[in-house]
């Protein structure tokens, strides 16, 4: 079960990510566009706190410039939540592109082992179309382009559960009949003999 945290967490990611575009695309953008500016405004708090509470004798310390520029940023995205809500738009448009592309590669490298069927490249041709919609409809509206955004979410969790319930099957068998046609018996796997 080496496989199963990354593809499990990608797919449980994807799955919350897309519930909340695809029900609530308004409130989304904007609430992730302040926690991301709560992100940024807690550890240049939590630094500038330490300079102020440090020990000031010490001629080795130089102001946090870096958490100064950082709390101001924090502060912008909270402020103005919708200016930023369109450029985490096309964020998430990339995410979409990205995720795609990943699992197009993942399939690819996957047919050199084992049989795929063509069917299991339509979901990320699917999902890259989505990617591609989100980034380049400027004249589609925020909340349109989150729901796509979302159901491509949703779609390629899905996916990514069924390609890695479905292939990592295969693999396992895959690896005991090499083990077999070699000889090789795994310890766990032998029986005693008396």
């Amino acid at each position: 079960m080496k496989g199963i945290n990354g593809s499990i967490l990608r797919a449980a990611a994807a799955l919350v990510i897309g519930l909340v575009m695809v029900l609530f695309p308004e409130q989304a953008s904007e609430y992730l566009v302040i926690t991301i500016g709560i992100i940024f405004m807690v550890p240049s708090l939590i630094g500038l706190i330490g300079y102020f509470i440090g020990d000031s004798a010490s001629s080795h310390r130089r102001f946090p410039i870096e958490g100064i520029g950082s709390l101001l940023f924090g502060l912008w995205l909270i402020v103005m939540p919708g200016f930023f809500a369109d450029l985490l738009t096309v964020v998430f448009g990339f995410i979409l592109l990205v995720g795609a592309f990943y699992q197009i590669v993942s399939l690819c490298i996957t047919r050199r082992l084992m049989p795929v069927p063509v069917g299991f490249f339509v979901t990320p041709a699917l999902i890259l179309v989505a990617g591609l919609i989100a980034l380049f409809n400027p004249a589609g509206t925020r909340a349109t382009a989150l729901i796509i955004i979302g159901i491509g979410s949703l779609i390629y969790a899905l996916s990514e559960l069924i390609n890695y319930f479905r292939f990592i099957r295969r693999r396992k068998q895959m690896e005991t009949a090499a083990a077999a046609k070699t000889g090789g018996i795994d310890i766990e796997d032998a029986q005693i003999v008396e």
